[in-house]
């Protein structure tokens, strides 16, 4: 039997154990559905041309770890935190939320359970517009996750709410078992007026190799701001698929920073859909990787409506055999007059055997518009290095230098200082340098 009739079979099993609610119910047993008619995506697919799942999907997964109720201490964890700012946790440890490692409110806004939402009347409204409202219900691995959903974050700021400190969604996995699938599941609502910052984090605590499909959703309200965070440097076995929803209401702006440098396979879809006019989305990514590692960032912005901007920045820096893959698909409707959109892929191949497929696309039906978009595919500029040694930088910090300046463009669009240090540490580490700056 194969892995997803294996998952389809386990259904019904899998939400007998868990609580009834009709509403969810019907969810799931409509997503199993969908997930058993279409499958895992495969390599003929346009979308999964160049990321092959299927070396993964030949794992018998458990659906959840037998060791659920494994607790780890702060202290084994602290490094995995933005520790040095005053910050909203909400943690969860191998599936199940850990209350001791957690810092949720429900006074300024409710940052607190998505699963133990779902069960309270004063969250119903808000779940029943958005939950399953954002994602699409006909993606296969979205499908997959809405199945067989058990927790995931519940952030809802209300209108007018500025929030006083920015909040990290982790996810740990202690789990002894070989192979363990998670569908962890994110339901992020702002009001209008209101603002948040967010960092979320996957982390595999040991060299198990996990895969976790991880859906969000997020509604960004009228004249609203999102500043996200997605840090991404697990374990070598572990792999992630991270499906990420956006729609944004008029004169919002919303921004996802995506930092991916770890993991056996990483697919980052990240999609933006602009509801209302003066909106504005901003996508920036850096990926650093080497081995046999493997990072896609698949992105997707639908600009319905006139005088809206979006502003997309990717680099990636690739060592020793890893793969690298960039498909950024800007839609401009009929409608959508007046508008701005910036579309870059900038890439170093540090080796011969490191690689790339990048794809940016235009694809425009106003002409009333502003939009370009391009890509670089290069290896580092020698005569800047050779310019440097004879100035006395050792070889490596010159080499070490050039890479951070080529991705500092980016992390000038991060608003956290505490974010920006940790990212930089992050590259040095990458690069096994030594660096100080001045932040």
């Amino acid at each position: 039997m194969d892995l997803k009739e294996n998952l389809v079979s386990r259904h019904l099993v899998f939400n007998e154990k868990n609580p009834k609610n009709k509403w969810i119910d019907d969810l799931r047993h409509e997503a199993i559905e969908i997930f058993g008619k279409n499958g895992f995506p495969t390599k003929k697919e346009e979308e999964w041309k160049y990321t092959n799942l299927a070396p993964l999907l030949k794992a018998d997964y458990k659906l959840f770890p037998e060791s659920e109720e494994i607790s780890i201490g702060y202290q084994d964890v602290k490094k995995y935190f933005i520790h040095d700012m005053d910050t909203y946790n909400i943690v969860f440890v191998n599936g199940i939320y850990s209350s001791y490692l957690s810092s949720t409110t429900h006074e300024e806004a409710d940052i607190c359970v998505l699963s133990s939402a779902m069960n309270k009347m004063m969250h119903q409204s808000v779940i029943e517009n958005f939950y399953s409202k954002i994602a699409p219900k006909d993606d296969s691995l979205v499908s997959l996750n809405t199945a067989f959903f058990k927790d995931g974050a519940y952030i809802y700021v209300p209108d007018k709410v500025i929030l006083s400190k920015p909040i990290q969604i982790i996810f740990f996995s202690t789990a002894q078992e070989s192979e363990v699938l998670y569908h962890p599941r994110n339901l992020i609502v702002l009001g209008n007026n209101s603002q948040a910052q967010i960092i979320e984090r996957h982390q595999t605590l040991n060299e198990k190799a996990n895969l976790t499909n991880s859906v969000t959703e997020v509604h960004v309200g009228r004249n609203s701001e999102l500043d996200y965070y997605k840090i991404q440097n697990d374990a070598v076995e572990a792999s992630l698929i991270d499906n990420t929803y956006i729609e944004q209401e008029r004169d919002s702006v919303a921004s996802f920073q995506t930092f991916s440098f770890g993991g056996k396979l990483t697919r980052n879809n990240l999609n933006f859909v602009q509801k209302g006019e003066n909106s504005n989305s901003i996508l920036n990514g850096v990926t650093i990787i080497s081995g046999k590692q493997h990072v896609d960032h698949h992105t997707k912005v639908d600009h319905k409506f006139p005088h809206c901007e979006s502003h997309e920045l990717y680099k990636g820096i690739f060592d020793e055999q890893s793969h690298g893959v960039f498909n950024g698909k800007v839609y401009v409707y009929p409608e959508a007059q007046k508008l701005n959109a910036f579309q870059q892929n900038n890439n170093v191949l540090l080796t011969d055997k490191a690689s790339i497929d990048t794809k940016p696309q235009l694809e425009i039906f106003a002409d009333d518009v502003k939009c370009s978009h391009g890509c670089t595919v290069g290896q580092l500029d020698e005569t800047a290095l050779f310019y440097m040694q004879q100035r006395g930088i050792p070889k490596q910090q010159a080499k070490a230098l050039l890479l951070y300046a080529f991705a500092a463009e980016v992390l000038e669009h991060v608003q956290l200082p505490q974010i920006k240090k940790r990212i930089t540490n992050l590259i040095a580490m990458k690069l096994d340098v030594n660096m100080d700056f001045d932040l």
